[in-house]
């Protein structure tokens, strides 16, 4: 974007602030910086800030008061995600247009029915809305056209065609299918229905492919196939391994340890505390196989003291609350072991923290919706509303207490059922062979 000089010391405070408009302390540090245009000196403003969701973010704004030169763009501060995401949106009418997207350098983003797509790396990354990324592209692909018409009028025509069809789009005269691919997780397509679920909507995670590590500067480790300690002494030990805070991004410690749940199985829980800002987290991976049936937990909150049921949630866990319409998708705060009281407490800060209700993004129907459902939550874990709390889990690793143990708890139902092909290729298994691989393989040599 431009030749930026040495960035003064940061003020005191934390380097990444919650982006807020009531935050007066949030202000950008401005920069000497070389125009790329006519290489006199501008101005670089950069806002280093931190969405949920997203992680953090730098917001960088280059102006240049001799040639009037422009040019904004943001990029993502925090590390990569373990898995990449991919939104699926179905645009149906006029207000899809409006809903906000964060797209990174390295995602892709797509519109089928044109046989369109903005590949990675090709722009930089934006905070914008769907219509902001057809402009953008529109005004793209018309950069050129007078050299075009010039050269080859054949093929600027053709251009302009498509350019029309690309302004058609934002009329939504008829519906289409907009996906953004993000390997590195960071990208995002606003939910206007939060915490509701979206139908137009579809989140998928995804574990990156070997060419898509290498995309993103990944190098993938040769482990050694003799390991030295056996796994009874996994059990007994507690391994711990360096990481990065995921609020301040100092240097921390992960705790990891093998765990055996009573009538349960082995899971591997991990636990980074961070002696900076003393924010803690934990995360639980199941330690076994996927199982060959899903399993449904259902469970009738009817008293207080069921929030303090053991509750483990894997990565590949759905929760459903029916009687506030809400659902929680797969991959959605990860893997983890807790409470009952503990993981609603964790959905409400999810809704009640999302980041379009805060700062200028917000509504006053969208605050007070988000608000209704957080003191519907609360009501529930102080036990003045009935609720029924579910557990989907497509690979069978979720796990709910059952304080009749080993009678059964006439308030909880498990319900185990063949996965559809669907579930079965979002966890990878349609493509797994098991058995015979040895002889196909031979025979491809």
């Amino acid at each position: 974007m431009s030749a930026i000089g040495e960035l003064e010391p940061v003020r005191g405070g934390p380097l990444f602030r919650p982006l807020s408009a009531e935050d007066e302390e949030q202000q950008p540090d401005e920069i000497e910086s070389l125009c790329m245009s006519c290489y006199r000196n501008g101005v670089t403003r950069l806002l280093l800030t931190k969405i949920p969701f997203f992680r953090e973010i730098i917001v960088s704004s280059f102006t240049c008061g001799s040639c009037a030169w422009s040019n904004t763009e943001i990029q993502p501060a925090g590390r990569i995600q373990e898995q990449g995401v991919r939104y699926t949106l179905a645009v149906t009418a006029r207000q899809d247009m409006n809903r906000e997207v964060v797209k990174t350098d390295c995602a892709t983003a797509r519109i089928p029915e044109l046989d369109f797509e903005i590949p990675a790396f090709s722009q930089k990354g934006a905070l914008t809305t769907i219509e902001g990324i057809i402009d953008r592209a529109v005004a793209g692909l018309e950069q050129d056209q007078p050299v075009r018409r010039a050269a080859d009028k054949g093929v600027a025509g053709k251009i302009d065609e498509f350019i029309g069809k690309l302004k058609q789009l934002k009329e939504v005269d008829s519906s289409f299918t907009f996906i953004i691919d993000d390997p590195s997780g960071n990208s995002f397509v606003e939910n206007p229905r939060a915490p509701q679920k979206d139908d137009a909507l579809v989140v998928t995670h995804y574990r990156r492919t070997a060419q898509q590590d290498a995309m993103l500067g990944l190098e993938t480790e040769e482990t050694d196939e003799n390991p030295a300690d056996s796994v009874e002494d996994l059990r007994n030990e507690v391994l711990q391994f360096n990481t990065n805070c995921p609020e301040c991004n100092a240097p921390a410690n992960t705790n990891m340890k093998l765990v055996q749940i009573p009538h349960f199985k082995e899971v591997v829980i991990m636990a980074t505390n961070c002696e900076a800002c003393g924010h803690r987290t934990n995360e639980v991976k199941s330690g076994g196989a996927i199982e060959p049936l899903g399993t449904r937990i259902t469970l009738h909150v009817t008293d207080p003291s069921d929030m303090t049921r053991d509750i483990l949630k894997s990565e590949t866990c759905s929760v459903e609350i029916p009687e506030l319409e809400f659902e929680l998708g797969m991959g959605a705060l990860g893997g983890k072991f807790t409470t009952l009281e503990g993981l609603l407490k964790d959905i409400r800060d999810l809704i009640v923290k999302n980041p379009f209700t805060l700062g200028d993004s917000s509504t006053p129907s969208r605050v007070e919706k988000f608000q209704e459902f957080g003191r519907k939550v609360y009501q529930i874990m102080e036990g003045h509303m009935e609720a029924h709390f579910i557990l989907d889990d497509p690979a069978g690793n979720s796990y709910l207490q059952n304080v009749y143990a080993p009678e059964e708890d006439p308030e909880l139902k498990v319900e185990h059922y063949e996965r559809t092909f669907a579930q079965n290729e979002e966890l990878g298994l349609n493509d797994m062979r098991t058995e015979g691989y040895e002889t196909g393989l031979t025979s491809e040599q």
